[in-house]
């Protein structure tokens, strides 16, 4: 059986944390799973991101490559950007570019590539017009967007769980994504 491959891209919310577990279960599940993170999610997880390299086979990446640079990930099947944070979230939606994996996921959508994001905001960045917009302007181009009733629902402020993140709602949602592909 050939392997498809799940890129996994998250951002700085507390989620992030338990990445290791999450491609191991993706890894179980069949997926070739090649890991990208917003700057400063790679940089809460510093210390981690040679063992991450080592249970992926892939390198970690958290910036764009150089033009005269070969690409170091197959070709993905399915993009699953989780958590996905409120600035990540609304610079995807406006087409700002600045950080790698919003620039992948941006892309995607004209590439035609399945994109599952779930979000990480708590009820005060929840409360901002602009998230609501941004999810919408995300799901009108086709992007799976767990957010509300069966995906993530945001917390008050401070008092979230990252144990409580729903990532098998999340990479289910990716799993048949590419099934429909």
């Amino acid at each position: 059986m050939t392997s498809r491959t799940l890129y996994l891209f998250g951002s700085a919310a507390p989620p992030v944390f338990q990445v290791a577990e999450v491609i191991e279960r993706a890894q179980a599940d069949g997926w070739d799973v090649c890991l990208g993170l917003t700057p400063t999610a790679a940089q809460w997880l510093d210390e981690s991101l040679d063992g991450l390299a080592d249970l992926t086979g892939h390198p970690v990446r958290s910036e764009y490559k150089l033009p005269s640079e070969a690409d170091v990930w197959p070709k993905a099947d399915v993009i699953l950007f989780a958590p996905a944070t409120f600035n990540s979230l609304n610079s995807w939606a406006l087409g700002l570019t600045s950080a790698f994996v919003v620039g992948v996921v941006a892309e995607g959508i004209g590439k035609g590539i399945p994109t599952v994001a779930m979000p990480c905001v708590n009820a005060a960045y929840a409360s901002h017009r602009a998230l609501d917009r941004s999810v919408t302007e995300l799901r009108e181009q086709g992007i799976t967007v767990l957010y509300g009733e069966g995906g993530f629902e945001p917390n008050p402020p401070g008092s979230g769980s990252p144990k409580g993140y729903p990532w098998d709602v999340a990479l289910e949602a990716a799993k048949q994504k590419a099934d429909k592909a």
